[in-house]
């Protein structure tokens, strides 16, 4: 008899885990990783593919049927389409997708289609070069757009774009964005501005709330209406007059936490049970300790069991809310950055 698959003190499944392969990334979004300086996971400390592929088979027998890799910018790994390809063909695995800034995308999307990649999704905050350098740090709006559309010919079953909006940075372009998606047949998502660990900048008065986000959308394209179905998905969908749809991601607003099923891999491997988690478990200690299958299986589903996390939930209902974390708190507890954790 197969174990049923763990359920939480909340009723939640565990049933997706982010897996991150690389703690660097080579934007400096400001909503992420605004600071100069950062201090890398030793390249030591990091899983090896093999390790990868052996936790990802334990959480599947538990009962995740479905991964997404993250960073960092998980391109920045050496070989990574290998590593898709060692877990594409994991028994158990339903869906196999990658968050990326799309910067890389040209030179890979069509090996890591080959490999087994489902879907990408890429995030894209702004369509003006100038104000694209200034959000990341980085001048390659250019190459992120080539990879766009390098990621729409190789094949995958969906690509998404994702823009992180905020008041006076790029709210003003939310038609725009929108616009582009559909243009070119993408699903676009807006994402508020999240107080996670790493946005040790963020301030309560540049969060664009939903409301305002729909009222942008309803003034260029009418009315949306929300779909059913959402499940656990951290998107609310809507369709567009025209047909056309697009996510809302609101956590910060309107946090999701009671139908959250979504837990983290550290590239170095901690699991967490949040993205804003203070703490997590030291998995690789375990791996690399020499713990069999049986007893990785048997940590995960008692972990799980006694969570409770309800991070966004706590954040909301904060009276003084402030960064999660400050420059200071940041470097002495590095393993809160969201870039760390995977996002």
């Amino acid at each position: 008899m197969v174990p049923p698959i763990p359920e939480d003190r909340l009723g939640r499944p565990l049933r997706k885990l982010r897996l991150s392969v690389t703690d660097r990334c080579n934007f400096r979004c400001r909503y992420c990783m605004p600071e100069t300086e950062y201090s890398w996971l030793p390249r030591a400390a990091l899983l090896e593919f093999e390790e990868l592929r052996r936790i990802a088979a334990v959480f599947l027998r538990v009962g995740v049927s479905e991964i997404r890799l993250t960073g960092g910018e998980p391109l920045l790994r050496r070989d990574l389409p290998v590593l898709v390809r060692m877990l594409s063909g994991l028994e158990g695995l339903r869906d196999l997708a990658m968050t990326t800034n799309g910067a890389r995308l040209p030179e890979l999307a069509g090996e890591l289609a080959r490999a087994g990649l489902r879907r990408v999704t890429i995030s894209l905050d702004s369509l003006d070069p100038e104000r694209f350098r200034r959000i990341t740090q980085k001048d390659v709006l250019p190459e992120v757009l080539e990879g766009v559309e390098a990621a729409r010919r190789a094949g995958f079953a969906e690509v998404k774009l994702n823009c992180v909006v905020m008041r006076g940075i790029n709210d003003d372009e939310i038609p725009d964005l929108l616009d582009f998606a559909l243009e070119w047949g993408l699903e676009p998502r807006f994402i508020e501005y999240m107080d996670v660990g790493g946005a040790t900048r963020w301030d309560g008065a540049e969060v664009f709330p939903k409301e305002e986000i729909l009222a942008r959308i309803t003034k260029r394209f009418g009315p949306p209406r929300p779909l059913e179905g959402r499940g656990s998905a951290p998107a609310q969908r809507y369709r567009l007059p025209n047909g056309a749809v697009f996510g809302l991601i609101a956590s910060t607003t309107a946090p999701f936490c009671r139908g959250c099923d979504r837990s983290r891999l550290s590239a170095d491997g901690h699991w967490f049970h949040c993205l804003y988690a203070a703490t997590g478990i030291d998995l690789r200690g375990l791996l690399r300790g020499g713990a069999e299958d049986g007893i990785l299986e048997e940590r995960i589903r008692g972990a799980w069991g006694e969570r409770r996390d309800r991070g966004a939930e706590d954040r909301f209902g904060l009276a003084d809310r402030r960064p999660l974390l400050d420059a200071a708190a940041m470097r002495a507890h590095p393993h809160l950055e969201m870039h760390k954790r995977g996002g």
